[in-house]
């Protein structure tokens, strides 16, 4: 089967762009999010991919929240995959885990 991409559009307030963003990101299966205004200009193309999180997603908040201040009402285009992503995020190793406090444990 081959990857197949869905189309929709939603028309938000520009002060309700970033948090629709946001949840459509949280979703998990969206490819990409093309922002636009009531006549269909392109103000800002996102490409969603895997493992994006935290603070790698702040500067796009931020392109985000300056176009939302400049326009009332926009387009959001959302490009979905028939597929849903993973979105679980990496393992990191725990604070308990780091070897200083093994030996201390051990010494100790």
């Amino acid at each position: 089967m081959g990857m197949e991409n869905m189309s929709e559009e939603f028309k938000v307030k520009g002060e309700e762009l970033v948090e629709k963003i946001k949840q459509l990101i949280h979703e998990g299966n969206v490819r990409r999010l093309i922002i636009k205004d009531e006549t269909g200009k392109v103000y800002l193309e996102i490409p969603v991919t895997f493992g994006v999180i935290g603070a790698l997603l702040a500067p796009m908040f931020a392109a985000v929240g300056a176009v939302a201040a400049m326009v009332a009402d926009l387009k959001i285009e959302v490009i979905r995959s028939d597929e849903p992503e993973k979105t679980k995020e990496p393992e990191k190793p725990e604070e308990s885990e780091k070897p200083e406090e093994s030996e201390k444990k051990e010494n100790g």
